[in-house]
């Protein structure tokens, strides 16, 4: 673990001193350099990501596919919506919006005696080794990507913008960034907030964020695969996770479908909390008002149409929750 962290640190270093920095400098942008150090870090788990994803899932998919894709153009939208989160663009976004705002925030909280609970001091010399501390980062933080997601199918505004992302009738391996520019916003300003509250250290942090979207991307690839009758309980897999995008009508009235499966990273919040279903059988995907019995309803076809139809539903707050 260590060795892996000290080789992402040399890289980012390596990148930062020969590309990014001496760019800022003829730029006279030497103010941002601190800032832009951060965004290299981002920009290469970025990279990261989208290295394992093509040289790991694309050929898994090709492998043993759940359906034959017949509309590309969704797909190369879900392209773009990844390359927008794994390339800096969405970091950027932070950067200028909520990243002042916490700094603000918790400097002044520190004037007032505030100070994060690390959590990795617990239980000195267990919870304080790199690899233990990481599992109980990883189990925190998933577990707030469960609350966040149940809510996100309770509430119907943020049902609005969470819309977007179950809108996609083909799942593939990159459909797990289509979502609501807002939403994300919303996601991880609280992630971040959490972070700052429990003292995750910068490496820690990064981490999380890489194993959470490669699980991620893996669990909405297009592929027949699950973990076995054991592992399905221990990770998220496609199995599992296609069944929580199930288009399929409630099945009492009033009822939200795919109320179950909200899991990100580990299904025991599902099993703790009663929402898992194990059953899934690889069915077609999206949300039923899409169906024609049901309304037909459009979700938009291009990034801009996604982003104002969510913008608009939201601000309407009448979208019934999923």
């Amino acid at each position: 673990m260590e060795n892996l962290s000290d080789l992402f640190s040399a890289t980012q270093q390596w990148l930062f001193e020969s590309l990014v920095q001496p760019a800022l400098f003829h730029l006279g942008l030497s103010g941002f350099i601190e800032d832009a150090y951060d965004g290299t870090m981002w920009v290469l788990a970025g990279c990261l990501q989208l290295l394992v994803m093509l040289a790991i899932f694309v050929p898994l998919q090709r492998w043993r596919p759940v359906e034959r894709i017949i509309d590309s153009q969704a797909v190369r939208l879900d392209i773009l919506y990844t390359a927008i989160h794994s390339l800096g663009l969405f970091r950027l976004a932070l950067f200028f919006t909520t990243q002042p705002l916490a700094e603000h925030l918790f400097g002044e909280l520190h004037i007032l005696g505030f100070s994060p609970y690390h959590l990795d001091e617990i239980w000195p010399g267990v919870t304080d080794r790199a690899w233990v501390s990481l599992i109980l980062y990883l189990l925190i933080f998933d577990f707030v990507d469960y609350a966040i997601h149940r809510a996100e199918h309770s509430l119907p505004r943020l049902w609005a913008l969470h819309a977007v992302h179950h809108s996609q009738r083909h799942m593939t391996l990159w459909s797990d960034n289509r979502n609501h520019l807002l939403s994300d916003l919303l996601r991880d300003t609280l992630l971040v907030l959490v972070s700052h509250l429990i003292g995750v250290p910068p490496a820690q942090f990064v981490a999380v964020v890489i194993i959470t979207r490669l699980v991620e991307s893996f669990s909405h690839a297009n592929l027949r695969t699950g973990f076995g009758r054991v592992g399905q309980y221990l990770l998220v897999g496609p199995r599992f996770h296609r069944h929580h995008h199930a288009i399929e009508p409630p099945a009492v009235p009033g009822r939200p479908e795919a109320n179950y499966n909200f899991g990100v990273l580990f299904p025991i919040w599902d099993v703790l909390f009663r929402t898992a279903r194990f059953d899934g059988n690889y069915g077609p995907t999206g949300i039923s008002d899409q169906l024609p019995a049901h309304g037909s309803r459009d979700y938009g076809r291009s990034f801009l149409a996604q982003q104002w139809l969510g913008i608009k539903r939201f601000c309407q707050g009448k979208t019934r929750a999923h």
